[in-house]
């Protein structure tokens, strides 16, 4: 049987997430259109399986997918496949064969977001549907002061709203923010995420930026003894899942 990889890029807009969990509500997913390609094009029930879950409305750059399969198809042949097939905003950009024990979420070394903020005096009508558009400023300073404290390995359970999960300790390896006159971009790498984990780091990020929060309450919210709780969950329609990197021998 044979391991096939997928690297896709996808418009998040008008999908309910990469899947949902809550029973009969799979229908539009990205996971949901692509697993329906496949079935066509193998004639057989096969499980995707992603290396991040994207939440409704974010996007991908690279999301990377794999599934087992009895096909004979050349790669190239598969690949023009599920372009044909897929929605006009999912596309895969690359097919790879991969050894049998390559698995798309468990040999994951990291995954990377990024978060655009439009900052520019008017909101471009373009871009609206790929930035979160703040009406004020942001204090980049402030909000890279706030950002040091979640680097590291941390008990991250208030930043998620998943109700249960195994662990909730994660480890961030790098968050970088840039600004230009007309955007701010905020990207976090991590060995791995919980549910609305970027998010909610990104909203409690702003309101720092903003003046509405000390940088210091970032502290507070790691500490689950506390009862301070992070901002709202940032808008979804500025984050991509930019990056996911595997070991070599991985691949």
């Amino acid at each position: 049987m044979r391991n096939i990889k997928l690297t896709i890029e996808y418009d998040g807009s008008r999908y309910t997430g990469w899947k949902r969990l809550e029973k009969g509500e799979g229908i539009n997913t990205i996971e949901s259109k692509i697993t329906g390609v496949i079935q066509k094009m193998t004639n057989e029930n096969v499980e995707l399986f992603c290396g991040s879950r994207t939440e409704v409305g974010v996007h991908a750059y690279a999301q990377v997918a794999n599934f087992k399969t009895n096909t004979t198809m050349k790669l190239y042949e598969m690949k023009q496949y599920f372009n044909r097939y897929l929605p006009r905003d999912i596309a895969v950009i690359e097919v790879e064969e991969m050894p049998e024990r390559f698995h798309a979420s468990l040999n994951a070394k990291s995954r990377t977001y990024l978060y655009r903020i439009a900052i520019g005096e008017v909101q471009s009508v373009f871009e609206r549907k790929y930035t979160y558009y703040s009406f004020h400023d942001l204090d980049t300073v402030k909000m890279k002061e706030a950002a040091e404290c979640l680097i590291g390995r941390h008990d991250f359970k208030k930043f998620s709203t998943a109700k249960k999960t195994k662990s909730t300790e994660k480890e961030i390896y790098a968050i970088d923010i840039y600004k230009d006159l007309n955007e701010i971009q905020i990207t976090v790498r991590a060995n791995d995420f919980l549910h609305n984990m970027v998010r909610l780091i990104i909203g409690t990020l702003i309101d720092i930026g903003l003046g509405e929060r000390e940088a210091d309450c970032v502290k507070e919210i790691l500490n689950v003894q506390s009862s301070v709780q992070p901002s709202e969950p940032a808008a979804p329609q500025g984050m991509f899942l930019q990056e996911i990197e595997y070991e070599a021998k991985a691949q």
